[in-house]
């Protein structure tokens, strides 16, 4: 299969290539650098089954593709909030672009989606049924909402277009490749004990 990562360059993107690879796959990454590094992916550039293109997801490319993983949007509060529009344009605007890109093609896709997009829940643990407690006007909305919406563009594909979707909502990721600055809670503790604070 030809699978294109976009975020590729990213703590996960970066994990997917290397997996697609190993898997047998034709991998492209897709990154424009906001959060990505090229260090995380350059292992990778003499795989002849690889292939690393910079550019941003708001704006619209043509490939053919088998599969779209579409990680791309800085997933850190430190990062998304350094340019809220950015973020709300990456996920949405992402979203249509490589929705657009699947239905043309016919590829299967999946939107990194995230736990946030319950906002503050009021229920733990949340379950499938729950649809949240958000703020649409505060300063994690850029993220939260950026993600909700593109849940709801991945939806109305499959239903409107018949795209084949996958969302998942990932929680609290955490390894090698995660910038020491990420600001999350996890690795927080981490690089606190590491520093034996």
């Amino acid at each position: 299969m030809r699978c294109l990562v976009t975020g590729g360059a990213g703590f996960l993107g970066s994990h997917l290539c290397e997996r697609l690879l190993d898997d047998g796959h034709e991998v492209i990454c897709l990154d424009n650098y906001f959060t990505g590094r090229m260090v995380n992916v350059a292992h990778l550039r003499d795989n002849r089954n690889f292939e690393l293109i910079r550019h941003d997801v708001t704006e619209p490319i043509l490939l053919e593709v088998d599969r779209i993983f579409n990680l791309a949007c800085p997933a850190s509060p430190i990062h998304y909030q350094f340019n809220p529009v950015k973020t709300i344009k990456t996920s949405v605007m992402g979203a249509i672009n490589m929705l657009g890109m699947a239905k043309r093609v016919k590829a299967r896709i999946l939107q990194a989606s995230t736990s946030e997009v319950y906002g503050d829940p009021a229920v733990h643990p949340q379950t499938e049924d729950y649809w949240g407690n958000v703020n649409p006007i505060g300063i994690r909305s850029c993220y939260d909402e950026g993600k909700r919406v593109a849940e709801t563009l991945f939806m109305d594909y499959h239903r409107q277009n018949n795209v084949d979707i996958r969302i998942v909502r990932i929680f609290n990721t955490y390894g090698p490749r995660m910038l020491m600055n990420d600001g999350r809670v996890v690795s927080n503790f981490i690089v606190q004990a590491l520093k034996g604070e």
